[in-house]
């Protein structure tokens, strides 16, 4: 079944389904961290590092242009419906963004990033309701073990909290982080819905033109938040008070602007190229990847109750893996 599977697909598919899932599990996980670094080192704004989110939108045109003249393809036409599409795509990641941040300004970044693996519930969800993907018992069983893992780290909350961190701002992280996973959720199935419906799945370019569109309002979104809250006019103070000074300062922005584009860059990939499921299923994978990371790297607190949190949500994975997948196969 497996091997039928590959051969109904050309090689080059294969390869760009490799990198993309790639860019996924790499990018993502160091977006977060660097999130994280930079609130851990005096940055305080949400703000900008929504604004960092995507900044990057140029760096997905600068290899789209090219594929026009190269490989001959052709801009897909502009409907009211399709820019309609891309402007309400581009604000819920603005706000999509917004709420993350929150998540990383209050809570450790392994904490955040296990919470962030309730977007595998909402994407089946929405996945479900909007794209008409088959909900099983085994999502069932993934659903009802990632929210038990979520209920053990609500419930020992004391044990990663960092000094500095009030309960109202603990539970306002949390609260935001897992808005912030639904709404993740929602945002991966009506991109899939975007290429079923308007994009079709006639050329790779077509991911290309969706992210830098979407990339692009979001932007504009986002420098006006960034603009009227005033935390761009303070920038500059931010980046003298910065722990490691402005170079350091700088560097956490420009490599977060890099990995938070590839990273997006490879879950619309994963979209265009495979379903949501794999996309939900890929950036589930990287919570356990950013929990490690984040331990490794920033001496995150890494208590018992959450490694069995940890545990727990690799097995609603697990579940969810096992359980849709056959059933993709099959429908190949």
């Amino acid at each position: 079944m497996a091997w039928n599977t590959f051969e109904s697909k050309p090689i080059s598919h294969w390869i760009l389904l490799t990198l993309s899932s790639l860019a996924m599990l790499v990018a993502f996980p160091a977006s977060s961290l660097l999130s994280r670094v930079y609130f851990s080192d005096g940055g305080t704004s949400k703000w900008i590092i929504s604004w960092v989110a995507v900044a990057g939108w140029p760096i997905p045109a600068l290899v789209l242009i090219p594929t026009y003249f190269v490989l001959g393809t052709s801009p897909t036409p502009l409907s009211l419906k399709l820019v309609a599409s891309y402007v309400v795509l581009g604000f819920l990641s603005a706000a999509d963004n917004l709420m993350y941040a929150y998540g990383y300004a209050y809570l450790p970044a392994s904490t955040a990033s296990l919470l962030g693996s309730t977007s595998l519930i909402f994407s089946a969800l929405f996945g479900y309701l909007l794209v008409k993907n088959k909900i099983n018992v085994s999502t069932i069983n993934a659903v009802v073990l990632i929210t038990a893992a979520m209920a053990i780290i609500a419930l020992d909350s004391d044990s990663d909290r960092y000094g500095n961190v009030t309960d109202r701002q603990y539970a306002m992280g949390f609260v935001w982080n897992v808005l912030g996973s639904m709404l993740h959720g929602l945002i991966f199935a009506l991109s899939e819905l975007v290429f079923i419906k308007m994009l079709g799945r006639r050329s790779f370019h077509v991911v290309l033109e969706q992210q830098v569109m979407v990339s692009l309002f979001g932007f504009v979104f986002t420098t006006i938040g960034l603009v009227v809250s005033g935390d761009f006019q303070g920038m500059g103070s931010e980046a003298k008070s910065f722990e490691g000074g402005r170079s350091w300062y700088l560097s956490v922005l420009i490599w977060g602007v890099v990995t938070f584009q590839l990273g997006i860059l490879g879950g619309t990939a994963v979209l265009f190229l495979a379903s949501t499921v794999l996309a939900g299923v890929l950036n589930s994978i990287r919570v356990p990847l950013t929990s490690i990371a984040a331990v490794v790297l920033l001496s995150d607190p890494m208590s018992g109750f959450k490694i069995l949190s940890l545990i727990i949500t690799f097995w609603g994975f697990g579940s969810y893996i096992y359980g849709n997948y056959p059933q993709r196969e099959d429908s190949s």
